[in-house]
Parts: structure tokens; sequence; C-alpha cells
């Protein structure tokens, strides 16, 4: 990195945290801290709303997503505006007017303090680690593509949230994800038009589409009725919409960015706003991935984009066989630009045959690619079983890094650590408010005895200090899982089903009470963790699952007890 990049990365970063504390020192109440003085416009909330979802993780993962595999991942938010439309007619107006400051206070009005307890703790499990993750993330991956230190990087990440987290609380979130968004937006349109002019001069982006289109990376919609398939049309329409309705109508990270608009109105317009940009957003993320592997397609690209995984084979007895593969690698490459060329030509010449023939022969290279990228990744497990051999997360940081101008390096890493702190502020922020309000405040033994507001708001800063630590010390122990952004939904899809029932339950089922809803969470989270465990299906269609076998299970059991006209169950 030269001169010019660390001025734009440290000066960004520390434009963010300085103005972020700036801007909202001074709490003085819970409201204040909590809530942001319910004062935020649809506009800031709308952003906060994305900033909070749109961690490092979607700008390192998504684009080698779509590297690998296509533009079939954007599926899997199709169900989000219908998600967007249930929370604003239902979750939205209920929040509002119990003048909330968490959303499962709302449980103990509708059930009891046990059940408000439990889904609590649920929060506090899966969004803790995630957070861990959302740091561990970025950090993992510049440490081996640019040798910087793995845990200070997680440290310095950590205590930058916590700095303005701890000190502004809400307000302070939402107003840095504002400029935080601007940073990621700006940077990943400039590195969209630098791949665009880093293509041949006969390649313009109507062609490069073209390109792609041969080796089928533009096959967004899957129609299949497979549950053993991540992404379809019917997971995210189906698992999607609950993942969606779990986080953002359950999930206290999501929930306290609206919870702070100044109006019903104004929450439901800043949800509407990401129900709208969202898909596009992604959509647009995933392209640029696409656009990479244009890129590479007439650009020599590694064979395993993880430089530690190259570098462990190398130095192993496996290096010989790796070598081989290596140039069994470049030959395809030259293979491969033959091959392209010959599609540009059949396209100009608009034979239909020529054309087939061109990407009949583009495919068979890819395959051919796919198997020595496959056998490259079993020498590096073989020689050192702890490096990561799947190297989505690692595609376009390489390209960065190795093809982008001076000063544009520095505002793409900013890209980067910008999204992780803007992802980890909410999540640090709503751990705080859970754990103050919903276990430690409601918990003790006189919960209503008078104390001072600025009590409260010091006890929230500690816990919110508490969790940047304890997120930091996951994000130094945390090993790195199949594909990242994978990672954080697997984990929510254990979790985020049998919250949102438990939510369906106390808005729809009138009659459910809650010793019958406590018991029914209870079992259900043991039985989907046991079938994530055993692979029974799809990530995603947990979300379903989860849901439904709650609400099945809690009115089987209200039911047999109103049968057995006994008092209810009892804990």
């Amino acid at each position: 990195m030269a001169t010019l990049d660390w001025i734009i990365l440290s000066g960004t970063l520390l434009f963010i945290v300085v103005y972020g504390v700036l801007k909202t020192r001074g709490s003085k109440n819970v409201d204040d801290y909590v809530l942001g003085g319910n004062k935020a416009k649809w506009w800031t909330i709308g952003l906060s709303v994305m900033a909070t979802q749109a961690s490092a993780i979607t700008f390192l993962s998504t684009p080698g997503q779509a590297f690998h595999d296509g533009m079939g991942f954007v599926q899997f938010y199709f169900g989000l505006p219908l998600a967007m439309i249930v929370i604003c007619l239902v979750f939205v107006p209920i929040y509002h007017r119990l003048k909330v400051y968490t959303a499962y206070e709302f449980l103990e009005k509708r059930f009891d303090l046990k059940t408000r307890t439990l889904a609590a703790i649920l929060f506090l499990i899966q969004r803790g680690l995630a957070a861990g993750i959302t740091i561990f993330a970025p950090s993992i991956i510049l440490s081996a593509v640019l040798g910087w230190d793995l845990r200070t990087l997680n440290i310095i990440i950590g205590i930058l949230v916590i700095i303005y987290t701890v000190s502004g609380g809400t307000k302070a979130v939402s107003v840095t994800q504002k400029q935080q968004m601007f940073v990621i937006m700006l940077g990943m349109f400039m590195a969209f038009f630098f791949i665009l002019g880093y293509l041949p001069a006969d390649i313009n982006f109507s062609k490069a589409l073209k390109v792609a289109g041969a080796s089928e990376k533009l096959n967004i919609l899957n129609f299949e009725l497979d549950t053993t398939s991540r992404y379809t049309f019917w997971s995210g329409i189906t698992g999607g919409m609950f993942l969606m309705l779990a986080y953002f109508g359950t999930d206290q990270s999501q929930v306290q960015r609206y919870l702070s608009g100044k109006s019903v109105r104004e929450s439901q317009l800043g949800l509407i706003f990401n129900g709208i940009l969202k898909i596009p957003m992604q959509f647009f993320i995933l392209l640029v991935g696409v656009m990479v592997f244009v890129f590479y397609q007439y650009n020599a690209s590694p064979l395993n984009f993880n430089p530690a995984g190259t570098k462990a084979v190398l130095e192993s007895e496996y290096a010989q066989d790796y070598r081989r593969l290596q140039e069994a690698h470049r030959e395809l490459e030259v293979d491969k630009k033959i091959a392209q060329n010959n599609f540009s030509e059949a396209l100009e010449s608009k034979v239909y045959t020529e054309t087939v023939d061109a990407k009949a022969q583009i495919l068979a290279i890819n395959k051919k690619e796919r198997n020595n990228r496959e056998l490259a990744r079993e020498l590096i497990s073989k020689a050192d079983p702890i490096v990561e051999t799947n190297d989505k997360d690692y595609v376009f940081i390489h390209f960065i890094l190795n093809f982008l101008p001076r000063g544009i390096i520095g505002l793409l890493l900013a890209v980067i650590l910008s999204a992780a702190m803007s992802s980890t502020a909410s999540e640090l922020n709503a751990l705080g408010t859970i754990s103050a309000l919903d276990l430690y405040k409601r918990n003790k033994k006189n919960p209503e005895e008078p104390l001072e507001q600025k009590y409260y708001v010091r006890v929230s800063r500690l816990f919110t200090l508490l969790w940047g630590v304890i997120a930091i010390i996951i994000a130094c122990v945390a090993d790195l899982f199949d594909n990242l952004i994978q990672l954080v939904n697997i984990i929510g899809s254990i979790f985020y089903g049998n919250v949102l029932g438990i939510f369906l339950l106390a808005f729809f089922f009138k009659f459910v009470r809650g010793n019958a809803v406590f018991i029914a969470a209870l079992i259900t989270q043991v039985i989907v963790i046991t079938g994530w465990y055993y692979d029974w299906m799809s990530y995603l269609w947990l979300n379903a699952f989860g849901c439904c076998l709650v609400i099945l299970l809690a009115a089987i059991l209200e039911g047999f007890d109103r049968l057995l006209n006994q008092p209810p169950i009892r804990v």
C-alpha cells in the first residue's frame, strides 16, 4: 500500500469515529441513548437499516460468490420486500403504540417475564456470535493478503467501534452509518467502473454481460423445488422471507434502528426505502463480482485466491503436485482467452451455430478450471488442514490490491472496514440495550424502583463496552467457515425462526399463553439445532421450519392444557 492509500484509509475511519462522538455526546436519559430521542427521519432510518445489514462480509464475500457461482445468490433477498410490508403493517404500529425500548419488552406484556427473558437470551447468543464474526471477517482476509497481524486488526476494529457506540448510543450509530453508506457505495461504484475500464478495448459493458452469460454467471432464477438447494426462487420467497421477518422484525439490532423514528410513518417509510433499494444494491454488488470474473477471462488469475493457502502448499511435500496444477491452470487461461475471442467473433458474425460452439468450448474450459481449483483446494487442505481452502472471500480483495490504482486501494479498504464498523456498532448497541433493559433492569428484585435515568444510561454503556470486548475475543478465537456471508446467515437461521414464531404467536394466536410458548420454544430450539447439525435441509428453510414448529407445538400444548381443564403448565 502506498502512502496515499494509508492517508485515505486512516483519514476516513478517524473522521467517522470523531464525527460520531462529537455529534452525539451527552445523552442524558435512556430515551436519548437507546432510541436517539425519537428524532430520526425516514432516510436516516433507511440508510441505517441498510448499513446494519451490509457488513464487511457483504462486500468481501458477495463478489466472490458471484465470481464462482454467478448471480443466483440474489434470490436470497427476494422475500425481503414482502417482509418489509408485513413489518410495516404489523410490527411497527404495535411497537410504537406500546412505547417499548426493545422488541422483547412486548413479549412480557403479551406473555410473561420468562418468555421475554428466553427470547432476549436467544438474541444475545446469536447476535453476540455474529458480532465477533463481523469483526473477524475483514480482519482474517486483510491479514492474509496484506500480512497484517490478525489479532491486532480485530482489536483495532473493535476499539474504533466501541469508542463512538459507547459514547453516543443509537444516535451515534445512525449518524455514522449515513457517512459509512456514502463511503461504501462510492467505493463500489468506482471499483465497478475501473473494472470496465480494464477490459479489452473491444469488450464494452454489453459484450461483458454476454461473456458472463456464456459462462452461465447470469443465471439469476432457479425455480427447482429442491429443499437441498441453497438458493432458489422458492427458498428466497419463503425461507428468505421468514429470515427477513425475523431479522428486521425481532432482531434488536434492526428494531432499534426504526424505533428511533420520529413517528410510525417515518419508521415505515425507512423500512420501505430499504425494501425498494436492498435487492438492487445486492444485485449491483453481485454484478461487480461477475465483472471481476469477466476481467479474469482476459487476465491471469491465481489457482487459489487465498495467498496463505498457496504459501502453505508450496512449502509442503505437495509443492510439486501444486506446481503441476498451476502450469495446467496457465495453459487453460491461454485456451480460455482464445475461446473468448472466438465467442466475440461469433457474436459479431451473428452466426448461431458458431456462437453455440464457442459457448460450449468456454463451458468445457470452465469445467476443467473448476476441477483444477478443486484439486488445488484438496492439496492445500492436505498441506495444512487449518488454512482456509475456500477462496471466495479473497477474490475481490485480490483484484483490489493487484489491479486498482493508488488511492482507490485505500478507499476500497475503507469501504470494507467502514462496513465492518457499521454492522458491529448496531450489534453492540443492541446487545448493550438488551442486556441492560431486558435482563439487568427487568430481573432486578425491585425493577420498578425509581433510579436516575443517567444510572441506566451508564449501565447500557457498560454492557455495550462488555459486549465489545466479548466480540473482540470471539473474533480472535474464530475460525473461517466455508463462506463468511453464509456463516452469518446460518447462525441467524438457527435462531431466528424460533424467535419469529414466538412473535407471531403473540400477534395472531390470542388463545396461546406464556407457559405453552416458553416450553414450545425450548423444544423447537433443540430440534432446529439438531436439524442443522444433521443437515436435514438447506439452512434457509430452517427459518420457516423453526417458525412453524414453535407455533404448532405451542398450540398443541395450549390445547392439551385447556382440554384437560387444568391450570397452565408450570415451569
